[in-house]
Order: C-alpha cells, then sequence, then structure tokens
C-alpha cells in the first residue's frame, strides 16, 4: 500500500534534496559547456539493432586518474522498419579493462512510433540523449560507449536503424574538478513493490520534487574554490500509467489508453546562503504532454554560466525538479533500474575562467 500524501511528504522533510528543468524531447537540448574541450565521436555507418539485447554501436577508450571525472554524453537517433511501436533505449556505460561496467549507465528511453511518425523534427527519425558524469574509482583505463537497445509485443519482424552522423558520443577531454552528479533513488520498471514516486489522481501527489524530498539523503554540493560559473543540468524520464501496462503499479493504472497525461515541469539550480536558505535561484520551466504512445518520455534541463555570487556568504548549491501533474494520465517518475540504469539524473560542472 502506497503512503497517503501527507505522510509521504513528513518522511520527504525528514530525507532530502534535488533538482530539474525542461526543453521538448524532439529539440536537441543545450549541450554543457565543459571544463576544457570535448571530443565526439561519430557513427560512421548505419547500423540496425533489434531485440537481441543492447549492442555497442560506439566508444572511445580513456585513461583516467584515480578520482577523475569525465562527463560522457551520446546522442543516439533512430529509424524504424515498421509502423509499430517500438520500444527504445540510449544508455552509455564505461567498463573497465576486464569489460565489467563501473559505476552506473545512464539511459533515456522512449518508444519509436514508426516510421511513417511526423511528430518528430525528422519525420520518422527519434533522436535520445543520455548524460552520464562518470569518475574512476582507480587509475586505469576506461571504455566508454553508447549502446541502444529495442523492445516490443509486436509479433511483426522489425529493426531500428542508428543514423549515421546524427549519432555520437562525445567525452570530456580533461577531467571535470570537483563535478557533481545527483539520480533518483530505485524504481523497477513494473514497480512491484511500490517504491516509484507517482504524480496523477486517485493515489497519487498532485506534485513532487525530484532530488529533494524523494527519499535520498540532501544533495549540498560544493562549487570549486576556483570556479567562477557552474553549469546544471537534468535529464527526467517519465513513464504513463495506462490501464493494463506493465510499466506501473496496478493501483496507479486510472485510465485506459490514449488518455495521455499532462504535466508542468521546473527545473532549479538554487545558490544557498549561510542559513541554508534560498539565496539565489536559476531555473527552467516547461508545460509537457506525454503520450500513451511514446509511453516513456525524456526532459531536457540545462543552464549554463551561471555565477558563483559571493553575496550569498557560501558556494552551496542544490537540484531539483518540480513535476506537478495537470491533467490526463498518472505518470511514473523513473529512478534507478536494478541497481545500475539511472534514468533520472543531473549533473553540475565547474566553469574556470
Amino acid at each position: 500500500m502506497r503512503e497517503t500524501r501527507g505522510r509521504k511528504r513528513l518522511r520527504h522533510a525528514l530525507a532530502g534534496l534535488v533538482l530539474g528543468a525542461a526543453v521538448s524531447w524532439w529539440c536537441q537540448p543545450a549541450a554543457l559547456a565543459d571544463h576544457g574541450t570535448v571530443t565526439r565521436t561519430v557513427l560512421t555507418a548505419d547500423a540496425e539493432f533489434t531485440g537481441g539485447g543492447a549492442v555497442e554501436l560506439i566508444g572511445r577508450t580513456v585513461t583516467l586518474n584515480a578520482g577523475e571525472s569525465r562527463h560522457v554524453r551520446a546522442r543516439l537517433e533512430a529509424t524504424s522498419s515498421t509502423t509499430a511501436i517500438v520500444g527504445m533505449t540510449n544508455a552509455v556505460r564505461c567498463v573497465n579493462s576486464s569489460g565489467a561496467t563501473v559505476g552506473v549507465k545512464a539511459a533515456s528511453a522512449r518508444n519509436h512510433e514508426g516510421y511513417d511518425t511526423t511528430t518528430y523534427a525528422t519525420p520518422g527519425h527519434l533522436p535520445l540523449y543520455a548524460d552520464l558524469l562518470f569518475t574512476a574509482p582507480s587509475a586505469g583505463t576506461y571504455r566508454c560507449g553508447l549502446l541502444a537497445s529495442a523492445y516490443t509485443t509486436s509479433s511483426a519482424e522489425y529493426h531500428l536503424t542508428a543514423v549515421a552522423g546524427s549519432t555520437w558520443i562525445e567525452i570530456s577531454d580533461t577531467g571535470q574538478a570537483g563535478a557533481g552528479w545527483w539520480q533518483n533513488p530505485a524504481c523497477e520498471s513494473a514497480d512491484a513493490d511500490g517504491a516509484c514516486t507517482y504524480v496523477g489522481g486517485g493515489a497519487a501527489d498532485p506534485d513532487a520534487w525530484v532530488f529533494y524530498g524523494d527519499g535520498t539523503p540532501l544533495n549540498k554540493w560544493q562549487a570549486h574554490p576556483l570556479a567562477s560559473a557552474v553549469d546544471a543540468q537534468a535529464n527526467l524520464e517519465l513513464t504513463t500509467c495506462p490501464t493494463g501496462t506493465k510499466s506501473c503499479a496496478a493501483g496507479m493504472q486510472e485510465h485506459p489508453r490514449g488518455t495521455n497525461a499532462v504535466v508542468d515541469l521546473r527545473f532549479e539550480f538554487v545558490q544557498l546562503d549561510a542559513t541554508g536558505h534560498a539565496c539565489r535561484t536559476h531555473q527552467q520551466a516547461a508545460r509537457r504532454t506525454v503520450t500513451d504512445d511514446a509511453h516513456h518520455s525524456v526532459s531536457y534541463f540545462a543552464v549554463s554560466g551561471i555565477p558563483v555570487d559571493s553575496a550569498c556568504g557560501t558556494r552551496t548549491f542544490v537540484m531539483r525538479v518540480y513535476v506537478k501533474h495537470v491533467e490526463g494520465q498518472t505518470v511514473k517518475i523513473d529512478g534507478v533500474q536494478s541497481g545500475v540504469t539511472s534514468l533520472t539524473n543531473g549533473i553540475a560542472i565547474n566553469r574556470f575562467s
């Protein structure tokens, strides 16, 4: 049984703090200006992928010192061989010399709605972005790559095709000193244990904070002492909960497929004063419609060149994303799946003059 809103808010008040902000999924999100240069590795030939499991399309090897961090960003653009709905995931991960994944993977997912879809910026072409702050636990060589996967319940044959030139992975060339990472708590796909956060009607809350009051410890990030400014970004994954879906707890499935959902989103990156209260707030806001055909939908937020204001008396920041249900389908806020795949996350990077 899920907690009542009041009990949940009380538990959240004792717990933690977070971030958020969005642009439309079909637009390229504003890229963070990493400290130093960035190398992009581009897919040079179209590559098909189907439901046989995740496949690495492109990647690059980096040699890092212990504790060194790099921003890894991947763009997967794909076409479909069918008009049917096919699930699509873009994930970025880094592996050690033994091929074992180190830390978490960062992923974004959405249903590809078919080659005849005209609502994408380029008809039939669905782009997804994923961002990871990778920190080496020990000195060594690591390979960071873009993993593409597809899945469908349709019995028809199909494949998705990653588009050459438009599919790429970027890795910062130098260490991102003091960079910060946020991720949402555990939330499995089917949510059999009721651990996920929902916004909507019925048993769901009308609104929620991501990275803030979500049950994780409050992350108060300290800007580097020499940083003159910072960049902040968040990727927020939402899932609609139509009747009969396998992606939400049964008690959250109120409406038939096709109802869709409308939510208001607000990303905030807040510099605190010495008393722990907000001193300067930098934000983005958007109203978002998430369709049941898309089902999984990611919103991207990015604010760059945020000055570190000495008048605040601290260099402490918190990140959070406000999610408010407006109408329609209940939505789930996706988090970490299987302990290794992060679907909702944020990054803060120091900027040095």
